[in-house]
C-alpha cells in the first residue's frame, strides 16, 4: 500500500506546479475546517460514478484520472459500490503508476470514498441475492437485521469491512475522507431513535479509524439529507450530526466533510434555509461553515442533463463558451463550496472542464444576484 496522506505542504506543492490555475483561484482551502482546512483542494474534483463495468471503461477512467492529476485536479471521489468496485481500483492503479514513477507524491492528492450500500465485485453476479448471502451474511460481516431496504447498512462491523476493502482497492494506507454513503436512505425504514443510534455507532468506529491512521477525516455523502425541507423524509439536521461527533471526540472530532448535490438544477445548499444552527435557520453551506464542516458538491452537471438549453439571460450572466461550462462555473463559484465534483470518464472530459478552471470564479455579489433564496 502507498503510505502517507494529503497534507498542507503536499497540496501546496501541487498547487504551485500550476501557476495559471493558481492565479485563477482554482485551488482553495476550507478555512473554517480545523486540520482539513489546511489542504489546498482543486475547485473541480474527478467523480467516478457513471460508466460501464468493462475493461474498456476501466482504461478510459485510468487515462482520465492520470490526465487529471497531471493537469491540476487533485481531488478524486469514488465509492466502493461505484461500477462494482472498479472505480476504486482504477484510482488505485492510476495512483500507483504515478507515485511509483515519482511523477506524483501521495501527500499532494485528496482521495475520498464512501460506504453503506452493498457492493458487487467487478461484475453483476448471476444470483445477486446468493452473492450477498455468501459474501456478507454467512461470513458474519453483516447481520440482516441491520440492513435497511435490503441494500444499506452502516453497522460498525460492516463499515470496517468496507473500509478495509476500499483501502485494498485504492492501494492506500490512509484514505483522506471516508463518507457514510446516503445514510438518509434508512429514514422511513427505521425509527428516528434507531437511526441516531446507528449513526452514533458509525461515527464512533470512524473516530477509532482516524486514531488508527486508516482515514484522516470522515463525513456524510448525501443526496437528500441536507437539501430537503425539515418535514420531508430523508431530512437530516447537520447540527445534530456535528453534536454526535463532539459527544464522541470533543471539539477535535474528525467529522469534517459533507457531500451533497449542488447545481443549477439543485441549488438548495445555498437557496434553502432548512438547517438550524444555534436556533437560527440558514442554508447548508452557511451551517456547515459555522460547524467547521467542508461542503463538496456533487451532480454538478446533474449527470449530464445540464449541458444545453439554459435561458439566454442566465447564460449571458454566467459567460463561458457553452451551457455545460456555465453550469460548472455556477457551481464552483458558490460561496463556501470547496470542490465541485464532475464525472470524468475520459481524458477529453478533463480537458474540457479544466478550461473552465482557467477562469476565476464569479464574484460573490454577482453570483448571489443570480437568484433569490427560498
Amino acid at each position: 500500500m502507498i503510505a502517507g496522506h494529503a497534507t498542507h505542504e503536499g497540496t501546496a506543492r501541487y498547487r504551485d506546479r500550476f501557476p495559471k490555475l493558481r492565479e485563477a483561484q482554482h485551488f482553495r482551502q476550507a478555512e473554517t475546517v480545523p486540520g482539513a482546512g489546511e489542504w489546498w483542494m482543486s475547485s473541480l474534483g474527478l467523480g467516478t460514478y457513471l460508466g460501464q463495468t468493462d475493461d474498456a471503461s476501466d482504461r478510459h477512467y485510468c487515462d482520465a484520472i492520470q490526465n487529471a492529476l497531471r493537469s491540476g485536479i487533485n481531488v478524486l471521489d469514488t465509492a466502493i459500490n461505484y461500477r462494482h468496485q472498479r472505480s476504486e481500483r482504477n484510482i488505485g492503479e492510476s495512483l500507483r503508476d504515478l507515485v511509483s514513477s515519482g511523477e506524483l507524491h501521495r501527500d499532494e492528492i485528496v482521495v475520498c470514498t464512501k460506504a453503506g450500500f452493498l457492493p458487487f465485485d467487478s461484475v453483476l453476479p448471476p444470483d445477486p441475492r446468493a452473492y450477498f448471502k455468501s459474501e456478507y451474511i454467512d461470513s458474519g460481516i453483516l447481520d440482516p437485521k441491520e440492513l435497511a431496504g435490503g441494500m444499506h447498512c452502516m453497522h460498525p462491523k460492516y463499515l470496517r469491512d468496507q473500509l478495509e476493502r476500499s483501502r485494498r482497492n485504492l492501494g492506500l494506507a490512509t484514505i483522506d475522507v471516508f463518507y457514510v454513503h446516503n445514510p438518509e436512505s434508512q429514514l422511513g425504514q427505521v425509527t428516528s431513535e434507531t437511526f441516531i443510534s446507528r449513526l452514533k455507532q458509525a461515527f464512533r468506529m470512524l473516530e477509532d479509524a482516524t486514531r488508527e491512521g486508516l482515514i484522516q477525516y470522515y463525513g456524510i455523502a448525501s443526496w437528500n439529507a441536507f437539501r430537503v425541507g425539515r418535514s420531508e423524509q430523508g431530512y437530516m439536521n447537520l447540527e445534530t450530526c456535528a453534536s454526535i461527533a463532539r459527544e464522541l471526540a470533543g471539539e477535535r472530532h474528525h467529522f469534517r466533510f459533507i457531500q451533497m448535490p449542488f447545481s443549477l438544477a439543485m441549488p438548495e445548499a445555498w437557496a434553502a434555509n432548512s438547517q438550524p444552527v444555534l436556533k437560527r435557520n440558514t442554508c447548508a453551506l452557511e451551517a456547515a461553515a459555522r460547524l467547521g464542516v467542508a461542503v463538496v458538491g456533487s451532480a454538478t452537471l446533474s449527470q449530464g442533463q445540464l449541458v444545453d438549453g439554459l435561458p439566454g439571460a442566465l447564460a449571458q450572466k454566467l459567460g463561458m463558451a457553452n451551457d455545460a461550462a456555465r453550469a460548472v462555473q455556477f457551481a464552483r463559484s458558490a460561496p463556501g463550496l470547496t470542490t465541485s465534483l464532475i464525472g470524468m470518464g475520459r481524458p477529453e472530459h478533463v480537458a474540457e472542464n479544466l478550461r473552465v478552471a482557467e477562469h476565476p470564479p464569479m464574484p460573490a455579489d454577482a453570483w448571489e444576484a443570480l437568484f433569490t433564496r427560498a
